[in-house]
């Protein structure tokens, strides 16, 4: 069963899309599962202005996508680059063990973003 913060983003995503010219991207697709998430970032004085994803997957990877760019808005670099599967797991209201995977991609995909700033 899942969580209801983990439903309503599910049901609800939001952040959807992709960022014309952003600042950092990356897509990480998970190759045990076939889950893609890509992650679009607008950064302005060291802070993520601006996050759009795009999602294929399960329940939890679709809703994790959408968590991730609504808790990455308005943050710093550093705070972003310390976000945790853990930290995401917990913002969602908990994950079933055989779902941590989707956490495990959001944060891998921000990392990998985080690395292309331009």
């Amino acid at each position: 069963m899942y969580s209801p913060q983990v439903l309503d983003h599910f049901e609800h995503p939001r952040h959807t899309g992709e960022l014309d010219h952003p600042d950092a991207s990356a897509q990480v697709e998970n190759p045990a599962c076939g889950d893609v998430l890509k992650l679009t970032l607008r950064i302005s004085q060291n802070q993520i202005t601006e996050a759009r994803f795009q999602a294929k997957g399960c329940v939890p990877a679709m809703a994790c996508g959408s968590l991730i760019t609504e808790l990455m808005e308005g943050k710093n670099i550093a705070h972003a680059q310390n976000m945790t599967a853990q930290d995401l797991i917990a913002a969602a209201g908990g994950l079933p063990p055989a779902s941590g995977h989707a956490a495990q991609l959001a944060i891998d995909t921000l990392r990998k973003a985080l690395s292309s700033i331009r």
